[in-house]
């Protein structure tokens, strides 16, 4: 069995954290302007930015692990490559979600229905995507055992 090195995780990676770090600046420059270091005390506008910021560093570690043990063993195949452009298109589409109350807590419906079809739409790409990734792998090693 051949590896390689997993570029399209890296790349991925790269992506996540740059938009993790951005969610977290956005987390502390508003308990900053609202001076309020710790918990949310009823500001749904904190709440919703610390659970925008939440949701990707629940989701993304596991994934990009996952993603790289895959791409070290199969290559930098197609399937890699559509995996990390979708999870992180998914990510996007819940941050971008989650960056409204209509989004987030399904509240005061500015704009319409975007904000809660993108979060629906980055939630549902998230799951899907890490329930296909280790069916993925585990089919690659069984197939590659052969």
């Amino acid at each position: 069995m051949d590896l390689y090195a997993p570029i399209y995780t890296a790349y991925l990676g790269a992506f996540l954290i740059t938009l993790q770090t951005l969610l977290a600046a956005s987390v502390g420059g508003y308990r900053f302007r609202s001076r309020n270091g710790v918990g949310h005390e009823g500001d749904m506008t904190l709440e919703r930015r610390v659970r925008r910021h939440g949701n990707i560093t629940e989701y993304a570690p596991i994934f990009l692990i996952v993603l790289a043990l895959f791409e070290l063993i199969a290559g930098q195949t197609g399937s890699v490559f559509w995996l990390a452009v979708l999870f992180a298109f998914a990510r996007v589409a819940h941050a971008f979600g989650f960056s409204s109350s209509a989004g987030s807590h399904l509240v005061n419906p500015k704009g319409g229905p975007v904000f809660p079809i993108a979060r629906m739409i980055g939630a549902m790409f998230t799951l899907a995507l890490s329930l296909a990734l280790p069916v993925m792998l585990v089919w690659h090693l069984t197939a590659a055992g052969s």
